[in-house]
């Protein structure tokens, strides 16, 4: 891969990431900083997929058609805004008026740097690196926002992350923009990528889920401090770094995605013990490298099967974990308020991960 292109794909791909687990990180301290309940903290997650899930296929379309570098430019720059003006008022309501606006941001961004990277580099494995990117910035987030540990912390991150990213993307070379396209777009229907979008949605949409919430059950049922937790947490995410690029060269193969699906689950299910501290360690990593495998199959998959579309294809798959993020985060962070303070919540996660690896197709 040449530099200056990957660092342009790397970076559409690391702010979605970041954008995704930089609440949860500090979602206790954010909790009592804006008085409200988790339930509504967990709210602040769901409005960025509200729109992200939303936008993925026009955000596929417009990157088909306006190429992807300037509409991933575009994705960044609403991040950055929105989370700039999210620090401006104390107000629950309003930050989440402002996380809808940055799922805006993060569709155009991940969708366009798919694109991108496929267009300038071509392969599975390249595919696999850019995944790995976008899990290094949600496990970024995991470790280093409860370092500063206030409600200020995941905007101004954020902000600073994107306005990054958008100076790599500006020195990267611009794509061909593609002058036409299908008369019927991909969509979640389509037969052909809805198994895509199911590993897809079991691997990286419920290792977020779960990443989201791992902090708080490892600090009220392991005992653990924030830091502590959000360490061993940001593995779950920090992992696939390792494995995406792994799973590019593991294009096809139906049995390495099927034991990557059910040792997710594994994994999942053993950190519900919390406790002590090294089985939690080796479940995050269990998740973190699990998680990672079946990224490249499920993109690179997408834009082999749509070559007239292959954008608007990836934002098909990318949708369906999307509105897996968007309904489980809330529904596990309701959990918390059952018997077991999420333990119930975990296993049921566990249970629908593993049992994804009977959808996986050659």
């Amino acid at each position: 891969m040449r530099l200056r292109p990957a660092l342009g794909g790397f970076a559409l791909a690391f702010t979605p990431g970041f954008n995704v687990s930089n609440v949860g990180a500090v979602a206790d301290q954010s909790a009592h900083a804006y008085g409200v309940g988790l339930v509504v903290i967990g709210l602040f997650t769901t409005a960025l997929f509200v729109t992200h899930a939303a936008l993925q296929v026009p955000a596929g379309r417009f990157s088909d058609r306006f190429g992807p570098r300037l509409v991933g430019a575009a994705g960044l720059l609403v991040v950055a805004v929105a989370s700039a003006c999210a620090l401006t008022w104390r107000e629950a309501w309003f930050a989440i008026a402002m996380r809808l606006v940055a799922g805006i941001g993060t569709a155009c961004a991940f969708v366009a740097g798919s694109e991108y990277m496929r267009a300038t580099a071509g392969t599975a494995v390249a595919q696999g690196f850019y995944g790995a990117s976008s899990m290094v910035g949600g496990g970024l987030a995991l470790a280093l926002v409860p370092l500063w540990g206030t409600w200020r912390a995941p905007f101004a991150c954020a902000s600073a992350v994107a306005l990054g990213g958008l100076a790599f993307v500006a020195v990267s070379p611009a794509t061909e923009p593609r002058p036409a396209g299908p008369r019927e777009l991909p969509s979640v229907a389509d037969r052909r990528l809805l198994p895509l979008g199911a590993i897809h949605a079991a691997s990286f949409g419920l290792s977020v889920v779960v990443g989201n919430w791992a902090v708080t059950l490892l600090e009220r049922t392991g005992g653990d401090s924030s830091r502590v937790a959000g360490v061993v947490s940001a593995l779950i995410l920090l992992l696939g770094m390792i494995t995406r690029p792994l799973g590019g060269r593991f294009y096809g193969h139906v049995g390495a995605l099927r034991v990557s699906l059910v040792l997710g689950g594994v994994g999942t299910a053993l950190l519900i013990a919390a406790k002590p501290l090294p089985v939690a360690i080796v479940a995050a990593t269990i998740i973190g490298l699990a998680a990672g495998i079946p990224f490249a199959s499920a993109f690179a998959g997408a834009a082999r099967l749509r070559p007239d579309a292959p954008g608007a294809a990836v934002g098909a798959v990318n949708m369906v974990a999307a509105v897996t993020i968007l309904v489980g985060t809330p529904l596990l962070g309701r959990t918390f308020s059952l018997p077991g303070d999420g333990r119930i919540g975990f296993a049921v996660v566990a249970v629908l991960w593993a049992t994804s690896a009977f959808v996986v197709r050659r």
